[in-house]
């Protein structure tokens, strides 16, 4: 063994956590390089609300608040390899797994976690099943959804589709009202997840209702029961990577909340202060292309935090290039 240098720790067999130790928590995702969502809004919100991060790649993409206009999958076995290096060495209390880019993908993320299940470790499991566009363009081939359907489903505590994204699951039209997305919700629980959350933004209701399927909820306490999540819609642009923000906070939120339906009303109270705050950030339409801007921003993870420290200001330089000197 080699000598240890200075500020180095001695082996130990298995260290402790101390208490108050934060929520270990995992984004298995691809890369926004406008920051708004996928890994980079993941991580943001494990930090706002108390995680310690990690995050496996699956995928880079060439995106803004305007579009997506290039992916390159991650190989799947280099998604594999991040996957057993981390769990080797880092007790992870929670996943939540987001664009899975083709089936070989698919299928490591859900043979690691069975091999991690198997090895006796189960962190909860939050899959935000990103399958649609916002154009209603599909996003995976037949073959990458049915291993996302048949394997990764199966393994997951949470599933966060939209409504577009229940119906490609489910193989049926498009909710259109309340009572239809809640019937979708019940559904998705006999494709094997044991809790069931779709989110109704694309009804353009006056609030926003999601609903919540699982054992247990509702007046009935039955095993498919059924619970509506009302929060106000807040009139913004800037809802780049709500859904990518919505289930990373559902998965941090979980170990620390007793239970789904409560992790999943603060994850949602959380989501609703991000975007009233949105409007406070300017990402967007400030770049080197001229004309109107027709984009979404981002909604402000951090805007908590921002308040309580001070803020880099620019310096007179051209826009976006800033100095905290």
């Amino acid at each position: 063994m080699s000598a240890l240098l200075p500020g180095d720790a001695p082996d130990v067999a298995l260290r402790a956590r101390p208490p108050g130790h934060p929520v270990v928590a995992l984004t298995i995702a691809g890369s926004d390089p406008s920051g708004g969502a996928g890994i980079q809004a993941d991580l943001k919100t494990f930090a706002a609300l108390g995680g310690y991060g990690c995050a496996v790649l699956t995928g880079l993409t060439a995106q803004s608040t305007t579009g997506v206009t290039r992916v390159l999958p991650v190989p799947a076995d280099m998604v594999s390899a991040q996957l057993e290096t981390l769990f080797a060495d880092v007790a992870v209390d929670t996943v939540k797994i987001g664009m899975t880019t083709d089936a070989a993908v698919a299928r490591a993320i859900a043979a690691a976690l069975r091999d991690l299940r198997a090895a006796g470790s189960a962190p909860f499991v939050v899959l935000d099943p990103v399958m649609v566009a916002t154009s209603g363009d599909r996003l995976l081939t037949a073959d990458a959804e049915a291993v996302l359907r048949d394997e990764l489903l199966p393994l997951a505590d949470l599933v966060t589709p939209n409504l577009p994204e229940a119906a490609v699951l489910l193989g049926v039209k498009q909710a259109r009202d309340d009572v239809e997305a809640a019937g979708q919700a019940r559904a998705l629980l006999k494709l094997g997840a044991r809790f069931a959350l779709v989110k109704g933004g694309h009804l353009g209701t006056a609030e926003s209702v999601d609903h919540l399927a699982g054992p247990g909820l509702g007046a009935s306490g039955a095993p498919d029961g059924v619970v509506a999540l009302t929060a106000p819609r807040i009139p913004t642009r800037n809802t780049h990577g709500t859904g990518c923000t919505l289930s990373s906070a559902c998965a941090v939120l979980r170990p620390v909340r007793g239970g789904w339906e409560p992790a999943v009303r603060a994850a949602k109270d959380y989501l609703t202060e991000t975007l009233r705050a949105a409007d406070g950030l300017v990402i967007g339409g400030t770049g080197t292309t001229p004309g109107p801007w027709h984009g979404h921003g981002p909604v402000d993870h951090d805007h908590a935090a921002r308040g309580r420290r001070p803020t880099p200001q620019p310096d007179g330089q051209a826009p976006g290039n800033y100095s905290a000197g």
